[in-house]
């Protein structure tokens, strides 16, 4: 049996800690975000990690810098053997040499490749057909640490990084516990990563999700995917922000980029070689429809730029 703390924030973090809850391993404290202002009211609102760790009974620590002498102080007088990290802030050093073992972290991505703030996204943009979660010890250099173990997982050909990004975060729980489990037996070897064949995923912002139908439909379907839920695939469709949630690819037909047509039940979007379905959209201030519900109720001869 290991002392942990727990350190994370989103909910992709949240079935990870469930996970070392169920565990043979001891939760010392819970490390997170402070609470932040929401809503209308601005009333405080809790990280998702902190309200589970309440429910399940951990005592909570909340910080903004995780380089905060006092922070790492306290971290130091718990006597932690080991600091379980799902997506949270970068460690320092300092903070590194506080336990036992050192500090793991969970990553989305089959590390060397991906190493960043958004591995998901990028590997379906890529139009990659697997990826994974690798669990690793932290160094000092981002994403570059020793590999305990890893587990891969086939990407399917319509799915967006919501999709898979709730898949990953309870295979990337299981992952995270046999890891802890191994270090506590002594049974792991340390497997370095191979640097000359890591890239990057650099995290994503709303501009980047313009789609241009110059490209080819495969380009343009995996942007889609890779980019929805958040932060988002969107094309100009007289002169409003269409957001596109879900696509598919098209048949081969004669359209010019960006043009629509509705034809056999589905939207179709021109593209440089072939087209894409448009399954859900939404236009601003609406409700996401089907692009069946679109093309029923906009013009079509608009193209998307």
């Amino acid at each position: 049996m290991l002392n942990l703390v727990f350190m994370g924030s989103p909910d992709f973090a949240v079935p990870s800690l469930v996970a070392l809850h169920h565990s043979d391993h001891n939760i010392l404290a819970v490390v997170t975000n402070p609470d932040k202002r929401r809503g209308r009211g601005g009333m405080q609102t809790p990280s998702v990690v902190k309200k589970k760790a309440v429910e399940l009974g951990y005592p909570v620590i909340e910080t903004d810098s995780t380089r905060d002498s006092e922070f790492i102080e306290k971290i130091r007088k718990l006597n932690p053997d080991l600091l379980v990290v799902v997506a949270f802030k970068i460690l320092p050093p300092d903070l590194l040499s506080v336990s036992r073992y050192g500090a793991i972290n969970l990553h989305a991505s089959l590390l060397p490749k991906y190493r960043g703030a958004a591995p998901i996204h990028w590997a379906i943009i890529n139009g990659e057909k697997e990826t994974g979660c690798t669990v690793f010890f932290l160094e000092k250099n981002v994403d570059t640490g020793h590999i305990i173990k890893q587990k891969p997982t086939v990407i399917g050909p319509d799915e967006t990084t919501g999709d898979l990004y709730n898949r990953l975060k309870d295979l990337g729980a299981k992952l995270l516990v046999d890891s802890v489990d191994m270090i506590s037996n002594g049974d792991i070897t340390k497997i370095p990563q191979n640097h000359d064949k890591a890239t990057q995923a650099p995290k994503l912002f709303s501009d980047d999700g313009k789609i241009d139908f110059n490209d080819s439909s495969e380009n343009v379907h995996n942007k889609i995917r890779g980019m929805s839920p958040f932060p988002g695939a969107w094309a100009d469709y007289d002169g409003h922000k269409l957001n596109i949630y879900r696509s598919r690819r098209g048949p081969d037909i004669n359209l010019e980029p960006g043009e629509l047509v509705f034809t056999n039940g589905k939207l179709l979007a021109g593209c440089n070689s072939g087209s894409v379905e448009l399954v859900e959209v939404q236009m601003p201030g609406k409700k996401r429809v089907k692009g069946t519900d679109f093309a029923n109720g906009y013009d079509l001869n608009i193209k998307l730029q």
